[in-house]
């Protein structure tokens, strides 16, 4: 195992109170399209989480408040605030915050977002442009990325793909990467993560992180093991500063996925910016705590 502390960018909280925030289609998408083990899905306790993931060597995680749709639509929900500000308070050396962002609250959105980096231990905001069937070049973003700009917190986003995640609710994949080139050239002060690795357009996401100094990768949500071989080529070469580590647990066991970056046989200096340096950098965090 190695010994650097990882910091893991894309967390779910997984606790029965954050499930029951949640609406019932977890189990037939996380468990039967995504393999994800079938005893998680009555939830953990923090305590649980944080003893996984220091069996597998992460010192520090970012809790998702996820904005999944339009509450009130099939399928859709928010996670509150709370749960993960919670999380945060009990466990600040373990666990820092996301907000989720609806691009339909409009400034009451962008409200909430300020209130939760200024007064509630968020680190930055976070985004699925597939669940509004808006791209990320969309007018309707724009408020937030100028609100990120001025609190100068990240904001992540799921590029690429989308799944069909509830039967009643189905998401096209709007978020190409590409669509983030008007918005790093519109606001080269933000800080832009495209997580999911941007599959099936990695080599498109690649090409975005490499134009804009501002862009970045998150490689959540896909087993490395099946990563494309440019991505691979690109952590340990000239892309070694731009791309930040995560499992989007559960979707990815924290212990497994950390057992196969072991095995792609990065360069030392990689793996050490790709696990823990580059998010710290990202983020602003600090560089003995991670937190």
């Amino acid at each position: 195992m190695t010994d650097i502390r990882a910091i893991d960018a894309v967390v779910n909280i997984w606790t029965e109170e954050a499930l029951s925030c949640r609406p019932d289609w977890g189990p037939d998408f996380f468990v039967g399209k995504m393999k994800a083990q079938d005893s998680l899905m009555g939830g953990l306790s923090l305590e649980q989480m944080i003893e996984r993931m220091d069996q597998a060597g992460i010192g520090h995680g970012f809790l998702i408040a996820a904005k999944s749709g339009r509450p009130g639509l099939p399928g859709c929900y928010h996670m509150p605030l709370e749960v993960v500000a919670r999380a945060v308070e009990q466990y600040p050396d373990r666990f820092s915050g996301l907000c989720g962002v609806d691009p339909f609250m409009g400034m009451d959105g962008v409200r909430q977002l300020e209130d939760a980096v200024k007064n509630m231990g968020f680190v930055g905001a976070h985004l699925y442009p597939h669940w509004f069937d808006l791209a990320p070049d969309q007018a309707r973003y724009y408020p937030f990325y100028a609100k990120c700009v001025e609190l100068d917190v990240p904001i992540q986003m799921q590029v690429g793909q989308s799944m069909i995640y509830s039967k009643e609710y189905r998401c096209r994949s709007v978020g190409r990467p590409i669509t983030l080139d008007p918005v790093a050239c519109d606001f080269p002060e933000l800080k832009l993560i495209g997580i999911h690795v941007g599959i099936p357009w990695t080599d498109e996401m690649i090409a975005m992180a490499w134009k804009h100094a501002n862009v970045y990768i998150g490689c959540d949500a896909h087993s490395p093991k099946y990563w494309p071989q440019s991505f691979v080529n690109y952590i340990n070469s000239y892309g070694s500063k731009k791309v930040l580590f995560g499992t989007d647990f559960p979707v990815l066991d924290f212990a497994r996925t950390m057992e196969e970056i072991r095995g792609l046989g990065l360069k030392p200096g990689s793996l050490q910016r790709l696990l823990r340096d580059n998010t710290v950098e990202v983020y602003g965090l600090d560089p003995a705590t991670g937190s």
